[in-house]
């Protein structure tokens, strides 16, 4: 059951979103190795701002991607290709298809 999920909005800077939109793209392949992480989207919601969608089973498996590889990855590039810190909500998934 999914129970848990993240919702990270991505502030791209100046002349830097598409390399945000590819980064994106690219972690798809990254998180095919979380066994937990059920769903992973990688989203523009604007000129500017992109985002990641996520979910869980458990409180574990969030944790688990929160240490992962496109955690990693992100915080590595945030300095070069974000305009201020990834804002990371930690949410519950209250009904889902």
């Amino acid at each position: 059951m999914i129970a848990l999920g993240l919702l990270v909005r991505l502030e791209a800077k100046p002349g830097k979103e598409q390399e945000v939109a590819d980064f994106l793209k690219s972690g798809l392949s990254l998180v095919m190795d979380e066994p937990d992480t059920v769903t992973w989207y990688g989203i523009k919601i604007g000129k500017s701002t992109f985002g990641i969608f996520d979910t869980f089973p458990d409180e574990a498996g969030r944790n688990a991607h929160l240490a992962g590889k496109v955690a990693a990855a992100l915080m590595a590039n945030a300095s070069e290709l974000l305009a201020s810190d990834p804002v990371i909500e930690k949410i519950e998934i209250l009904a889902s298809k």
